[in-house]
């Protein structure tokens, strides 16, 4: 009787990590499909940004100021 209480106890104690590893990994996964729903809307918003096919022009994706390109300021300034 003492060996089947021992086997008793010992399945248990296995039950109850597998418990907390599944707790666990239930967590994990919760904070992973957060993370892949914010990179999906980060993505979404980028997309949005882009322009039409048929617009020639660039875009900054990224939102930061870039001063217009003037082919005729692209050399040091003169002192003639």
């Amino acid at each position: 009787m003492d060996d089947l209480r021992a086997s008793v106890e010992r399945v248990a104690e296995k039950l109850e990590r597998i418990a907390q590893a599944v707790k666990s990994l239930n967590q994990n996964r919760a904070q992973l499909e957060g993370k892949i729903e914010d990179a999906q809307k980060r993505i979404q918003h980028i997309l949005s940004r882009l322009p039409e096919q048929s617009d020639g022009r660039q875009m900054n994706l990224l939102g930061e100021a870039t001063p217009p390109t003037n082919l005729e300021d692209d050399n040091e300034p003169t002192t003639h």
